[in-house]
């Protein structure tokens, strides 16, 4: 059904109309035909192709009313509920900001143009105050959550001003190069927010104005500047967005940046940013509006930075936008001037939809879905909606409700789309509702009207009496758990007398006061909505327990399990005792959290008297255990703590009790049906023993005010008695101080003349200590220049003996670098002498080795007449090169000079065999080449053998090496100069001698050579360790050349004993090698180059 309504309204002070065009849509609970519900235009009279611009909206703190100004001043008040609305002030000014949360409900504030701030009340339309301060617009105002203070910002300053009498309190001044973006309260807390251009966030102490914190610098690199602001109803998270597609999230708590939001690329600059409130998130809201510069606001969720959904298009484009505090509505104000109303509801549908049902449905229920259903295409986690239309209309679809549905399917029918039957269908089969939509369930269940207003009203009476000091009786650890519960029982208390004197109240409301502490509302609801309903007849006998309902429970146990109520009779057990503490306290203290909620999803969805069933279950399924009882104290502890009982077969069995106790003392038959709160206001709750909680009250009262009365006599009595003694002291004192004076007098008197005589004589010997001091200091500032000369003349003196004393160490110094330089060179000298001489002993070897090898090619030349002998001569001669390549190798020069002596016989002989056996040449081809290879294997295993000799040669002079460098180490951190310039001059000398060396295959001896050489080098440095040795001291440098020489000798006598060593292991294998294989064979022959 569509509502259609034109408007005009005529203002009686002014000759022009003013026309509204108002379109309200009303939507069904079962379809949604459009996501608009409301569209405003204000149309210039006389001219409708002409639109008065809106400028801003504001809600009001409950949500149902929407307050809008436009370009040309004029403020209107549009009640939601009412579907009116009202023209309330025009100020002939554009309207910059407004807020209209204020503690007074019907007051608002609206920022003009010429830089004032004004506030007006909508019922009586006068105006209330008119504040100044500002020297530029005012771009928004901030109103904290008592309404008391507010907060305007403009580009330059910021101003907090007092709503009771309308003054400014503070001013925050900054720099022009700086400039403000925004500053405003923090909800549900003490603090203000302080947004700056330069990107710092400041937090301040609102009693104070002192600086909490700031906030970090942004990420390194970041180019985003802030300048739109939004923060959760909690106050722990702060979104911050600019000219980029990026959002910086910061945790207020940590003071950290926690995430960052790329928003979609069409995204380039952000314009507003609000928070989308739920009832259910406890303040810690997840969906985010982003307003960007292509006018569309886009809907997120900020923790799976999911797309939800968007409003606006590039032909309706919005240019600002508020939420109603309820969460309910979205008012936007759109490029063409009209304001748009949305249906929050209708936007997040998808998203609030339970989970469809996992079981089959037995009733045939009516398939019906609406226009707006089918035409909507979700996609990627967004809904493309259906209301954007050619010729920017809003397409109206009317909706009929169908002829058949029958009365019961309307009772089942819950808020929200639910239907009761549905969920306790899915109750039954799953046992509990999911977690994630337990609290809209049983919103929706409980019917829970939300009356703000009515609460509000509630609150604002304060602490209730009876609980003012509840601490002392329940000390809960976290103050805000307390302080919630204290609230809750006061609101409780302040709707019902009976409230505030029942003393298991706190009891019952705790475990909903835990569960909703995030929502006050919704806790005080629930906790009232379960008293009228599931606590019926529970106070008729105030103050005993309800005798009714526990007699009902005992009748059920009775039939359904006589043994154990007989078993409760023999030892005095009364249903005070295993019935009460659990109605008491609604399971509480023998469920867990989790058994908890699932005991109460099935409470939520049955007729109240299942809340009793349940409580019967429970005490049958403990059958077991309490039958093992016989102690009164047994049973008090088994109905107060926690036991070992599997809660789904209590539900179950309190769902037999429901179908198995007859109706005649079934609880049904007592108990009424399930009543919602109504909305508006809450039912007037009287079902109770008036008189008796008027007369306790009022004896309550009478004690107080008796109390009051004689603690107000008491303390009058303690002041008056002090006030006696105050006097009476006071003229005892006096009386003694007049006394005192008198003597005083008279002394002074006294005093007075012998004064003035000694003050004669005093300025007589002043006068002359005068002219005594005027020498004296005319004296001291003489001695004082002479003793400033003498002390300057000293300072040169004592710089002059510095300087000296500087310039003789540096010579010292000098000669000593001199001295220890001469004993570095005779140290080289000696070390150059040595390499020479070695090297020396090298080319004589290597004159050796040539001569043999000039022989050899003579003897190759003569052999050369024979085509045969030379073919065969040059494969031995290819062998024998390839194993003298890696002979050189690992062989010292001098065992090399050896092994080509012997190889050189070996040759002569087989020439001289060959000469002889030319006729058998050809027979012995293929065992030649058997024996050559035969060499080889020998020759590998000689190899072998030099080289295990080798390692061991080397390994003893690497031990040798280590304990060497072991007795260097001290002084080699001093001698490290010394030891590089040595280096330097062994590297210069050893290059030289590879260019020399490397025709002849010396390069890896000279290697090695540089290695012993180094080492020596450092032998060389050694310095005793013991004593201090000066290095022009001419004794300790011969003592070192002569440790170093002894060092060399050693050095060069186990060289030698090593090439020996190496030499006899040659002859040794080679003489094993000539017995295996006799000359005549050709056995004992080796192939070399």
């Amino acid at each position: 059904m569509i509502l259609s309504l034109h408007l005009i309204l005529c203002v009686t002070r002014s000759v022009k109309c003013v026309v509204v065009r108002v379109i309200f849509q009303i939507i069904s609970e079962m379809e949604n035909v459009t996501v608009v519900i409301v569209n405003i235009t204000h149309t210039a009279p006389g001219s409708p192709s002409k639109t008065i611009r809106f400028l801003n909206v504001a809600f009001d703190s409950s949500g149902d009313s929407l307050l809008a100004g436009d370009h040309q001043g004029n403020i209107y008040v549009f009640d939601l509920k009412g579907n009116r609305f009202n023209l309330v002030q025009r100020t002939m000014q554009a309207c910059t900001a407004l807020a209209f949360n204020l503690r007074r409900k019907t007051e608002f504030l609206v920022a003009l143009a010429d830089y004032s701030i004004k506030c007006f009340d909508t019922e009586t339309k006068e105006l209330v105050s008119w504040m100044r301060g500002h020297d530029s617009s005012v771009s928004s105002i901030s109103v904290n959550g008592s309404g008391r203070y507010a907060i305007t910002t403009s580009s330059d300053t910021a101003q907090l001003w007092d709503l009771d009498t309308f003054q400014r309190k503070r001013k925050l001044n900054v720099r022009h190069s700086v400039g403000i973006q925004k500053v405003f309260f923090l909800p549900l807390s003490n603090t203000i927010l302080s947004c700056f251009k330069d990107n710092s966030v400041f937090a301040w102490e609102f009693d104070t104005l002192h600086c909490k914190y700031q906030l970090p610098t942004p990420v390194e690199g970041s180019t985003l500047l802030y300048k739109v602001f939004a923060v959760t109803r909690d106050g722990r998270i702060f979104v911050a967005g600019g000219k980029s597609n990026h959002l910086h999230l910061w945790c207020l708590e940590s003071k950290q940046l926690i995430k960052i939001i790329q928003m979609p690329t069409k995204v380039r600059a952000v314009r507003h940013l609000e928070f989308l409130p739920d009832s259910f998130d406890g303040g810690s809201n997840q969906v985010l509006g982003v307003l960007s510069q292509d006018n569309m606001m886009r809907f997120i969720n900020i923790e799976t930075c999911k797309l939800l959904f968007a409003i606006g298009s590039h032909e309706e484009g919005i240019s600002t936008a508020a939420i109603s505090p309820n969460g309910r509505y979205i008012a936007s104000v759109m490029e063409n001037g009209s304001v748009n109303l949305y249906s929050v509801q209708a936007l997040t549908q998808e998203a609030n939809k339970p989970p469809p049902p996992q079981f089959k449905v037995v009733e045939d229920w009516p398939k019906c879905k609406s226009e707006a259903n089918k035409l909507t295409k979700v996609t990627s986690g967004r809904s493309e909606r259906p209301w954007k239309s050619k010729g920017n209309k809003i397409q109206t679809r009317l909706l009929k409700v169908q002829a058949n549905t029958s009365l019961e399917n309307k009772e089942n029918e819950l808020p929200g789309g639910l239907n009761k039957k549905r969920l306790q269908a899915l109750l039954k089969g799953y046992g509990e509702y999911p977690a994630k939509y337990r609290m809209f369930v049983w919103r929706s269940l409980l019917q829970l009207p939300e009356n703000h207003l009515a609460f509000s009203s509630l609150i604002d009476k304060g602490t209730h009496s009876a609980f003012v000091n509840i601490q002392n009786e329940y000390p809960i650890k976290s103050r805000k758990l307390l302080r919630v519960l204290q609230r809750t029982l006061s609101a409780l208390a302040h709707w019902s007398a009976i409230f505030g004197e029942t003393p298991y109240i706190p009891l019952l409301a705790f475990p909903f006061v835990k569960l909703f502490q995030n929502n006050q509302l919704i806790c005080f609801e629930v906790v009232a909505t379960v008293v009228v309903n599931f606590c019926q007849h529970w106070f008729e006998y105030f103050p005993n327990p309800p005798v009714n309902v526990l007699s009902m429970m005992e009748n059920i146990l009775a039939h359904h399990d006589k043994e154990l109520l007989q078993h409760f009779i023999k030892y005095n057990v009364t249903s005070q005792v295993y019935a009460w503490p659990l109605l008491e306290t609604l399971f509480s203290e023998v469920l867990t959290r989790e058994e908890w909620l699932k005991v109460f999803d099935n409470i939520f969805s049955n007729h109240p008297s299942y809340f009793l069933m349940i409580v019967v279950a429970y005490i049958v399924c403990s059958r077991a255990p309490l039958l093992h009882c016989n102690q009164r104290q047994d049973f008090e502890y088994f109905f107060h703590h926690r036991n070992n009982l599997d809660i789904n077969v209590v539900i179950k069995e309190a769902y037999h009790f429901m179908e198995a106790t007859p109706p005649d003392i079934h609880p049904q038959r007592v108990l009424d049906d399930f009543i919602p709160l109504t909305k508006g206001q809450y039912p007037v709750f009287n079902k109770y023993p008036k008189f008796i909680v008027d007369y306790q009250s009022q004896e309550w009262e009478r004690i107080r005010q008796d109390e009051i009365e004689y603690l107000r006599e008491r303390q009058l009595m303690h002041e008056l008695e002090a006030k006696a003694q105050e006097r009476k002291a006071e003229d005892e004192a006096w009386y003694r101080k007049q006394e005192l004076l008198r003597e005083a007098e008279e002394q002074r008197r006294k005093m007075l003349v012998e004064e003035e005589k000694k003050l004669a004589e005093q300025r007589q010997r002043l006068a002359a200590v005068r002219r005594e001091l005027k020498v004296k200091e005319l004296q001291f500032l003489d001695a004082s220049r002479r003793r400033f000369l003498k002390y300057q003349q000293d300072q040169r003196q004592m710089e002059l003996k510095r300087l000296d004393d500087e310039i003789a160490r540096k010579a010292s110094m000098r000669e000593q670098e001199t001295a220890a330089t001469v004993q570095d060179v005779e140290v080289r000298q000696m070390e150059l002498e040595s390499q020479r001489q070695l090297f020396e002993q090298h080319l004589i070897k290597d004159q050796e080795s040539s001569t043999q090898e000039m022989k050899e090619e003579i003897d190759a030349s003569r052999r050369k007449a024979d085509l045969e002998d030379h073919v065969v001569q040059r494969l031995m001669e290819t062998d024998r090169e390839e194993k003298q390549k890696a002979q050189m190798v690992a062989e010292e020069n001098l065992a090399k000079a050896e092994q080509k002596c012997v190889e050189i016989d070996w040759r002569l002989q087989a020439l001289h065999k060959l000469r002889h056996d030319d006729k058998d040449r050809e027979k012995h081809y293929e065992e030649i080449a058997k024996l050559l290879h035969d060499n080889r294997v020998k020759e590998a295993e000689l190899l072998k053998a030099l080289r295990e000799a080798e390692e061991k040669k080397w390994e003893e002079v690497t031990r040798k090496k280590a304990q060497l460098e072991e007795e260097q180490k001290a002084a080699a951190a001093a001698r490290e100069h010394r030891k590089q310039f040595l280096e330097d001059e062994m590297n210069d000398a050893l290059n030289l001698a590879e260019k020399l060396q490397r025709e002849d295959a010396y390069f890896e001896r000279l290697r090695d050579l540089k290695a012993g050489c180094t080492g020596r080098g450092v032998e060389f440095q050694q310095v005793p360790k013991s004593g201090n040795v000066c290095l022009n001291d001419l004794s300790a440098s011969e003592s070192s050349s002569y440790v170093s020489s002894v060092r060399r000798r050693e050095l060069a006598c186990q060289e030698r004993e090593l090439m020996a060593e190496v030499r006899q292991l040659r002859q040794k294998l080679t003489a094993q090698a000539r017995v295996r294989h006799p000359p005549t064979h050709l056995s004992s022959t080796k192939w070399t180059t």
